[in-house]
């Protein structure tokens, strides 16, 4: 199956994952102009009505660049909508969605045929993120478009299955697009995305470590110092298992090696998700950070993924 229009050609076959609190307007345009999809979720922008002026901002000024670089197209940008039942804002926010006619965007923790419906209803794309073999059926059941694999390693509410398995088995039964998450961080392994079958590499957690990304300079910094050795994997701080900073947990007085469980029928997605919480410095981060050495421009970041994935094909042609 050809990939939808809006994901063909791009400089890069890289989608910058949505972050929650972290990404904004900002980051999501030096992404795109950069050459990768850029994405933010819904939820970020607070209150409410704060996403109608962030889309506006993100569709005048990508298209303001495309008129000023024909040659150097800005790519599409994403935005992540949470499915699950407590998110309150998941009408409003898909209403100004359509207004702006948002190119892709990225549904979480719940899949909706009427959703679905009304993204193609002006022309847009669904990319549905899952973390094994059944969700992915029960995705493209109602009508997504593309799915994003969340293997082990990945930030945030990650899987736990290896990347291998999880691509070798949706690509048995699904030739759409297919973008992975887990651990990417270097141009070698979007490189090894596409080769184990995925159309795209999912790419969150370096991004933390921009200019743009509305992180603390404590988390950016903790980011650039940690390694993969310091990362645990805890339903804790959501209901939803997912992959964070240890260093963050123990100035929280956790300790990160002995957390209790959270109870999942207790996760809620509303408004106030991440305002109030008690959790709201635990920083989530994947496993792939060994690579991100400093804090640097989001293009910067993209330049060097760029020249790494170049040069990693060029290494194995010659092998």
């Amino acid at each position: 199956m050809p990939l939808p229009k809006i994901l063909q050609n791009l400089p890069l076959p890289i989608i910058g994952s949505p972050l929650f609190i972290i990404s904004n307007p900002k980051l999501v345009i030096e992404q795109c102009k950069a050459g990768v999809v850029g994405s933010m979720p819904s939820l970020n922008a607070r209150p409410a009505s704060q996403l109608d002026e962030w889309l506006a901002e993100i569709t005048e000024t990508l298209a303001a660049w495309d008129r000023d670089h024909p040659e150097q197209k800005a790519a599409p940008f994403a935005i992540n909508q949470i499915v699950h039942k407590s998110n309150d804002r998941l009408e409003h926010d898909l209403e100004l969605c359509a207004k702006y006619k948002v190119p892709i965007i990225i549904t979480s923790l719940g899949a909706r045929t009427d959703l679905n419906d009304a993204v193609h209803g002006w022309g847009g794309v669904v990319l549905h993120d899952i973390i094994n073999n059944f969700f992915a059926k029960k995705a493209i059941e109602k009508g997504a478009d593309g799915l994003i694999a969340v293997a082990a390693g990945a930030g945030g509410h990650a899987g736990v299955k290896s990347p291998f398995a999880l691509v070798q088995e949706i690509r048995q039964w699904f030739d759409g697009p297919l973008a992975l998450s887990g651990s990417i961080a270097t141009g070698g392994a979007v490189l090894a995305a596409q080769a184990m079958g995925a159309d795209f590499a999912y790419i969150g957690s370096a991004f933390i470590a921009t200019d743009e990304a509305r992180a603390a300079e404590a988390y950016k910094q903790m980011i650039v110092d940690s390694d993969s050795d310091d990362i645990v994997y805890s339903n804790l701080f959501t209901g939803v298992h997912g992959n964070y900073l240890k260093p963050s947990i123990r100035a929280a007085g956790l300790d990160p090696d002995n957390l209790e469980h959270s109870d999942p029928s207790k996760m809620s997605f509303g408004s106030d998700y991440g305002a109030k919480k008690a959790w709201k410095d635990i920083w989530g981060c994947g496993q792939g950070i060994g690579a991100v050495r400093e804090v640097v421009p989001a293009a910067a970041m993209v330049a060097r993924l760029a020249t790494e994935y170049r040069a990693a094909r060029a290494a194995l042609l010659a092998a």
